[in-house]
């Protein structure tokens, strides 16, 4: 056994925000708010922004949103910032398309879904990951595994596979479990960096090797994100404990119904007002959202 195990590079920064997409009152898209958000979020600890994710309601956003949305916040948060869009389809031909459109806006890096509805095997899966890889080869890649959404998971034996294609470089692991990311490190080794896709994870996800969060809760509190990571990082277990224990009742509060429900919701809370999610999600509920403020209430007397 060796005496120290080789941790992950960090090819995106540790805190990456998975930032929800702004409508106005006619629901269309307003990109302003969307670039003071992308700049809030940054002034808050957020190392990089995921645009057009889950979060950012993806499925209901046409490629032209998508498109818009990410050349506004790759201008409004500048260069040093970490730009990462959501490119992945069911579709292999337009997640190739996508992919090679984000790449010509200067993103930093593309976050691929696993195809959805469809379940692929894994050889499809592999297939469809090849293609999209090829596509954009000097683009670095995060594949995105959360099968509570797609219906099927990619496998850890896969993406050892995929470690072929030198620009697929991290992976977001949002099965729920800490295993996965140990599973990707055995098969995979040290050279892909893996992300907790689950905010009430990330400290016991790394622990086993994981090297930062693509978050929901640092729309509200990124600055503790970041001080929990800094400090289990520099050996402070106690004090990232403790910031994990605190944060916990916002954690499940996010997810208590789909999300991004509830971050629209919390969001109008504190003062960003970003308008509902669209149809065919609805507004959080008052009896949840009057819960969801109570305990941003909390955390604001902490």
């Amino acid at each position: 056994m060796s005496s120290l195990a080789v941790l992950s590079p960090t090819p995106f920064g540790r805190l990456l925000t998975a930032m929800v997409t702004p409508f106005d009152e006619e629901g269309q898209v307003d990109l302003a708010l969307a670039g003071r958000l992308a700049r809030h979020l940054v002034d808050e600890g957020s190392d990089g922004i995921v645009v057009c994710g889950t979060t950012g309601e993806s499925p209901t956003l046409s490629w032209q949103e998508q498109h818009k949305l990410i050349e506004t916040v790759r201008k409004a948060v500048g260069p040093a910032v970490k730009v990462l869009a959501g490119t992945g389809s069911n579709s292999t031909s337009e997640a190739v398309d996508a992919t090679r459109e984000a790449a010509l806006a200067g993103v930093d890096g593309a976050l691929i879904v696993v195809p959805y509805y469809n379940k692929p095997p894994q050889a499809g899966l592999e297939a469809h990951f090849r293609t999209v890889a090829s596509c954009a080869p000097d683009l670095p890649l995060m594949l995105y595994n959360i099968p509570g959404r797609t219906g099927c998971s990619l496998l850890p034996a896969t993406v050892s596979r995929l470690m072929e294609c030198s620009n697929i470089v991290s992976f977001k692991a949002a099965s729920g479990t800490t295993e996965e990311v140990t599973q990707l490190r055995m098969e995979c080794g040290p050279r892909l960096a893996v992300y907790s896709g689950d905010d009430g994870l990330l400290l016991p996800m790394l622990s086993v090797g994981a090297v930062g969060v693509v978050s929901v809760a640092s729309h509200l509190v990124g600055r503790r994100l970041k001080a929990m990571i800094d400090a289990y990082l520099t050996g402070q277990t106690a004090v990232a404990l403790a910031y994990h224990e605190q944060l916990q009742p916002l954690f499940k509060a996010l997810f208590a119904t789909t999300n991004p429900i509830p971050i629209k919701a919390a969001l109008e809370i504190t003062g960003w007002p970003v308008g509902p999610p669209r149809s065919p999600l609805l507004p959080l509920n008052n009896a949840m959202k009057d819960q969801l403020s109570q305990i941003l209430s909390a955390l604001r007397q902490t």
